[in-house]
Order: C-alpha cells, then sequence, then structure tokens
C-alpha cells in the first residue's frame, strides 16, 4: 500500500470519528436540553402568601408605605440556605395595595450595598418616580416618590431596573405586587378575598447549585436565564388548600427570560377576567394563556369539592423553529401549584358576563405612527444610551407603535407609563387573551404588532420613560430605548443620571 494511500485512509478515518463524536456530542445537548418536571414534583410545602404591605394615611391624605431592599438567607429546602435579597424580608416583597384617586408616597431604603432602583411596573406616574434607571438609589440613601393613582383596578408588581443589572437584582428576589382597586370592579361578583379565595401568584424558574441560586445561561441559551425548577411566591413545589367554588389567580410571570403557557392538568376551562393592565370588557373561557416575562393574568378557575388540580406549564407552539423551541424553552413543561379543594366548598356565583369598559385606545384617533425593530444589539439599530432621548411623544396624544421581531429568538416589548391596545397581530385581530388592557407583550420570531396607546403626562422634557425588551438580560446587554412626553411645539431636554 502506498504511503499516500495509508495517508488518505488514516485522514478519511480520522473524520469519520470526528463527525461521529461531534454528532453524538450534539445528540446528546438536543435530547437533553428540554426540561420537564410534569408529575415529578411532590407538592408538598404550602403556599406562602405575601402579606399585605402596612401603610399609614398622613394628614394630607397620602397613603405612605415602607419598602427596604436588604440582603437575607432563605431555606427553599429544608436545611440549605440560600443567600438572597428581598423587600422588607429576606425573599420578595409585601403586597402593595392602594385605591384609584389615592395619592400614595412609598418610601424606598436601599439596605444592600450596591445601588439599585424600584420600578412601579405598569402604574401611570410622572417619569421622576418611575423608578427606571435615572432614578438610581444609592446604597444607604432613601427615595420617596409619590403620586395620585388614576388608572383602573389592575394587578401590577414592583422590580429593580439597573441599567445593566437589572437580571441579576430581579433574580437575587427583589420583586414584589402593586395591587390596585376601584369602585368599579369592586361591585362585581368576582373573587376579592386576599389569600383566601383571591391568590397572587408569582412565579419564577429557579436552578440551584447546593445551597446558592445557579444564575448561569446554559449552552446556546440566547433568551437569557432559564432555570429547571418553579417557585411561586419563594415556594418550591407548593400546594394550595382552597374552601371556595371560585378562586382568582392574579398570575405574574416575575421569571428574567421564561415564557409560560398556563393551563391545568385535566384542561379545564377557567375565564380570563383581567390582563396587565386591569379587567376585559368581557371574560374569554380559555384553557390557555401564554406569559412572557413582566406580563400578567387573572383567570377564575372552578373547583368542586375533594378534587385537586395542577397549574402547569405547557410547551409553546409559536415561540419559533425547532432550535428556539428546544434549547430556549421552547419544549419545556412544568408542574407549578397544585390546588386542592376542601370536601365542601363555599358557593360563589358564576363569572359576570360584562366586566367593564376599556380605558385603552383604539387607535382611531391617533396623530403618529411609530415602528420599532427588535434586535438584541438594540431597538431600531441602536443600543441604549443613557443621555440619548429616542423618542419624543407629545402629552395628550395617541399614537400606534408597529412592533416588529425578525431575530430568530424570542423578544417582548414593555412600554412604561402607559397602558396599550393590541390592534393586530401579524395583520389579524388579536386572540383574547390579547384584548385586555396590556403594557407588556409577547414578540416572538416573524411576528409584527400594532399597539395604540395615549400619552397623558404629565409633560416632562428631561425625564425619559423606557420601551424595552423584558427578557432581562437582553434589556442589560442594550435592547432598551428612551422616549419623554413634552408639552405641544416643546424640545426635549438632555436626560441626567440622578442618584439619591
Amino acid at each position: 500500500m502506498s504511503r499516500t494511500k495509508r495517508v488518505l485512509i488514516i485522514s478519511g478515518s480520522a473524520l469519520t470519528v470526528l463527525s461521529l463524536l461531534v454528532g453524538g456530542a450534539f445528540l446528546w445537548l438536543w435530547t437533553g436540553a428540554d426540561v420537564n418536571t410534569v408529575g415529578k414534583e411532590s407538592f408538598d410545602n404550602e403556599l406562602a402568601i405575601p402579606p399585605l404591605a402596612e401603610s399609614r394615611v398622613d394628614k394630607d391624605g397620602t397613603r405612605v408605605f415602607d419598602l427596604r431592599m436588604q440582603p437575607g438567607q432563605r431555606e427553599f429546602e429544608d436545611g440549605r440556605k440560600t443567600s438572597t435579597w428581598g423587600f422588607n424580608g429576606d425573599y420578595l416583597g409585601p403586597t402593595l395595595r392602594a385605591e384609584r384617586g389615592e395619592k400614595v408616597r412609598v418610601r424606598v431604603h436601599n439596605g444592600l450595598d450596591e445601588p439599585s432602583t424600584v420600578h412601579w411596573h405598569g402604574m401611570h406616574l410622572p417619569a421622576k418616580m418611575d423608578g427606571g434607571p435615572h432614578q438610581m438609589v444609592a446604597a444607604g440613601a432613601t427615595w420617596s416618590p409619590h403620586w395620585a393613582v388614576d388608572q383602573p383596578a389592575a394587578t401590577l408588581w414592583y422590580h429593580p431596573h439597573p441599567h445593566g443589572a437589572t437580571e441579576k437584582h430581579v433574580q437575587r428576589g427583589l420583586a414584589g405586587m402593586f395591587i390596585l382597586d376601584d369602585v368599579a370592579s369592586d361591585r362585581l361578583a368576582l373573587p376579592k378575598r386576599y389569600g383566601v379565595d383571591d391568590l397572587p401568584l408569582i412565579v419564577q424558574d429557579a436552578t440551584f447549585d447546593g445551597a446558592d441560586f445557579d444564575h448561569g445561561h446554559g449552552m446556546m441559551q440566547n433568551a437569557g436565564f432559564l432555570g429547571e425548577r418553579t417557585m411561586v411566591n419563594g415556594t418550591l413545589s407548593p400546594y394550595r388548600e382552597v374552601a371556595d367554588e371560585r378562586v382568582r389567580l392574579r398570575l405574574l410571570n416575575a421569571s428574567t427570560a421564561r415564557t409560560y403557557t398556563f393551563g391545568f392538568s385535566d384542561d379545564r376551562a377557567f375565564d380570563l377576567v383581567g390582563t396587565d393592565g386591569g379587567l376585559l370588557e368581557r371574560p374569554a373561557a380559555l384553557e390557555r394563556v401564554q406569559l412572557s416575562p413582566g406580563e400578567r393574568a387573572e383567570i377564575v378557575v372552578t373547583m368542586r369539592p375533594g378534587e385537586r388540580t395542577v397549574l402547569r406549564s405547557y410547551p409553546q407552539d409559536n415561540y419559533g423553529d425547532a432550535w428556539q423551541e428546544r434549547f430556549n424553552g421552547g419544549d419545556d413543561s412544568f408542574d407549578v401549584l397544585q390546588l386542592r379543594a376542601a370536601d365542601h366548598l363555599r358557593p360563589a356565583p358564576e363569572t359576570p358576563a360584562e366586566l367593564g369598559t376599556l380605558e385603552v385606545p383604539d387607535g382611531t384617533e391617533a396623530v403618529k405612527a411609530r415602528h420599532f425593530d427588535l434586535k438584541r444589539s438594540g431597538i431600531n439599530g441602536r443600543a441604549m444610551a443613557m443621555d440619548r432621548v429616542d423618542e419624543v411623544v407629545t402629552r395628550g396624544t395617541t399614537e400606534t407603535w408597529t412592533v416588529r421581531n425578525t431575530n430568530g429568538m424570542p423578544h417582548n416589548f414593555h412600554v412604561h407609563d402607559v397602558q396599550f391596545r393590541v390592534l393586530k397581530v401579524n395583520g389579524e385581530a388579536p386572540p383574547a387573551a390579547l384584548r385586555g388592557p396590556k403594557d407588556t407583550v409577547f414578540v416572538p420570531n416573524g411576528t409584527t404588532m400594532k399597539l395604540a396607546m395615549r400619552f397623558d403626562g404629565p409633560a416632562d422634557p428631561d425625564t425619559p420613560y423606557m420601551y424595552h425588551c423584558h427578557l432581562l438580560s437582553h434589556e442589560d446587554q442594550g435592547m432598551m430605548g428612551q422616549f419623554v412626553v413634552v408639552e405641544k411645539g416643546q424640545q426635549a431636554g438632555r436626560p441626567s443620571e440622578h442618584h439619591h
């Protein structure tokens, strides 16, 4: 055999072995990339319910809350203490609650050893009170934002928003609900006893490395951190005993990158009654509701005496191509929470057929249209810059914003200060789950959404609001822009970073 032939045979054999190794490694990665906890949860931990925050009313009628960001430790599993951050405690925070028409003030003290912020996600309020990256609170300092509540009853939430570090701060436990009430919703026959038949459910994903959180991004996970387990209100493998025929679940996706499609293990239908910014005009009977990071949904589920059912997250059917589904969470399934009905249940009325009128524009009075192209590198080709105003809107006007994702990976879109109406999804009328007031919306690859929103001020040319992808590592890496609200004919100022 000639030397050349021997070289060719050896080279061919080496290439074959290398190909087999590469193919085997990829097959191993592919088959192990999805996460499935269905049927594997013990549901042996009683669901914690965040306490309602204490408050006082000052002489001028302002309701005052106190929040302290602080480090702590939590035993998520017996005998293992995990280092955490929380508000007024070791992990997460209390539920703030206020009425429409009230004036509120929140005294935010930063007990951490680094600066942070507190953003009131979904709240309509002045830009200086918004808690975005321009309202940093230095370590040891206190910030006291105040505003008048002027929006419908809704399930909102609060969380940090430091530019470049939001993912880390939320992952460590800084989040909580902010529930708004109003006269109209109080009159409706909906479950409304907090912690009894009206349950806050803050859903997060987590991975543990021994006792510690593991927040590493997996190989090929361009969506961000995707945990191996879920927890609700900081409780792993939770169950909740209920004693009412109908239970209202206030679902909040407080994960940093994971999108959930919530339904029940027995495929029972439920009534969707509210989205991010409040109640729908009428309930929608659904078996699934999809929530990307930051989105909320209020659902009413009917229970039968003595039964058990599991709130489950199912694989996504609109997440993107097979690669995205496999490596970015689209194929994953989770058993999230077990509901256990008592043998005898308190009767409850049917869900009202009419819930109210939407206070979001339908786009007919829009005076301007804007377009936003979502890419991981930035929005409309520009990464976030703290000293640059990207858009200038006029107070009191309605606009349409068209948001497009052709980036090959999932994104979503959150706008500060306003609630918007989804007018079109890829040119078609939106599905029932997107017909309520929204401030955050999932925009998977290949999707274009047209939104209508009204900017009611107050005007502040120097202090911007944010719009951004709420997959938090994307936001941290620059998928964010800024807009200011001005009076007609007024020019934008130049924003600066403020520390309190």
